[in-house]
């Protein structure tokens, strides 16, 4: 399976740990308060393991996009 480029919208800003901790994703804020998380996604169980990491530090999950091949 090729991994798939994924969009992780979260609510809030993220600190400096939880960056650091997400190495091989870019995070990036938005304008309207929210964090971008993008990065390949090798398959369904780290994707599970990611949405369980969040979930259970409290940081709401506003959505997961796949990214267009040309953007990824």
């Amino acid at each position: 399976m090729n991994p798939q480029v994924v969009c992780i919208l979260l609510r809030g800003r993220l600190g400096p740990a939880l960056i650091a901790a997400l190495d091989g994703f870019e995070v990036s804020t938005t304008g309207d308060g929210c964090t971008s998380v993008v990065g390949a996604i090798p398959d369904q169980a780290r994707l599970l393991g990611l949405l369980e990491m969040f979930d259970e530090l409290h940081i709401e999950v506003v959505s997961v996009n796949p990214v267009a091949g040309d953007a990824a």
